[in-house]
């Protein structure tokens, strides 16, 4: 809006109102809304997998904490056991002592053996408490409901191969996150190029102008383009080819480690396999027979009690290692299977918590 006066030396001084209308849209001619919208959705769906990769950490993450739990557990019962064949061998030494077939040191060795399994169990149940709450903490349960997993540590055959593995491995959420990344960073660099173009920005207006009445009416059409027509934007293009390199390179690494990964972690379970068929196929069945018949020897007074504790230790070391075997070949499962990203990686012990503790 604007006013004109215009005086003049013979006539009275003249003025009017005048007014201007218009509007105006710049167009952009390079495809930069495309782009715009191809490098926003793949960065959509980069962070959508990013997602599911963290909800797969979380599970997996719950079913390593769920084996070192039930190891424990199950480590209690066996220290148990062991315990109460330690108070039966004391007891049966006491009344050996007491009549004089034993010395004194027999007997002090068999209550020293004794508190051992004592103190053995009782700081393992500290150990379990310490782990039902991690667990607990990891399933967000209430402070005072800790769980207690049932079930035992051995897995059935494994349902896949190496490669099928790979190939799980190869399309696994957090590889595909990376892709999408890769794909959005090129978007924005075809952007930051795109960018070079002007935009053409197109407008239209109607005007009333002039003193007389009516005034002049004027309708317009205009075309602009800005100066200069094209500026190179070398920063934008070398921040965004930066991070194109760096989608890239994150891509090939996770790519290797991947696989390196599950190539490592799969060697690892066939080596705990066999040791675990050793263990309870040829080692342990002959030290529990062992165990066997050295209890009916000190019963019949053919053995003392040093060789009683010493075959009852070969025992208890021999199932400590076949536990402690089952435990890294269930957790070495847990971790190959998160690490290649299979389908069927359980939410069976998230599961089986969740309906102990309903």
């Amino acid at each position: 809006w604007r006013k004109r006066s215009l005086p003049q030396s013979a006539v009275p001084a003249q003025s009017s109102r005048e007014w201007t209308v218009g509007i105006a849209q710049a167009f952009e001619i390079a495809g930069q809304q495309g782009l715009r919208r191809s490098a926003a959705e793949q960065a959509l769906a980069a962070a959508q997998a990013v997602i599911a990769e963290t909800e797969r950490q979380v599970r997996a993450e719950v079913e390593l904490q769920f084996v070192r739990v039930l190891s424990l557990q199950h480590r209690i019962q066996m220290e148990e056991r062991t315990l109460k064949l330690v108070e039966e061998a004391a007891s049966a030494m006491g009344k050996r002592v007491t009549a004089g077939e034993d010395s004194r040191l027999d007997g002090n060795l068999a209550r020293v053996e004794a508190a051992r399994a004592h103190n053995q169990v009782a700081m393992l149940r500290e150990q379990l408490i310490q782990s039902r709450a991690a667990l607990a903490a990891l399933l967000q349960l209430p402070t005072d409901s800790l769980p207690e997993p049932v079930g035992s540590l051995d897995i059935p055959s494994a349902p896949y191969t190496l490669d099928e593995l790979l190939a799980a491995a190869a399309s696994r959420p957090l590889l595909r996150a990376y892709d999408h990344q890769q794909k959005s960073a090129q978007s924005r660099l075809a952007l930051e190029r795109a960018t070079i173009y002007p935009d053409i920005t197109l407008g239209v207006n109607t005007a009333r102008e002039g003193l007389d009445h009516p005034q002049d009416r004027i309708s317009g059409l205009s075309v602009s383009l800005p100066l200069p027509l094209f500026r190179r934007n070398a920063t934008g293009i070398g921040r965004a080819t930066t991070e194109l390199a760096r989608a890239q390179a994150q891509q090939q690494v996770g790519q290797r480690d991947a696989r390196a990964q599950v190539v490592a972690l799969w060697a690892r379970r066939e080596n705990l396999q066999a040791r675990v068929n050793e263990l309870s196929e040829t080692v342990l069945p002959r030290l529990e027979e062992n165990q066997h018949l050295s209890s009916i020897a000190f019963r019949a007074g053919e053995i003392g009690l040093l060789q009683l504790l010493l075959v009852n230790r070969q025992v208890l070391d021999g199932q400590r290692d076949l536990l402690e075997a089952r435990t890294e070949l269930r957790l070495a499962k847990a971790a190959l299977e998160a690490a290649a990203g299979w389908p069927a990686m359980s939410a069976s012990a998230t599961q089986t918590i969740r309906n102990n503790h309903e």
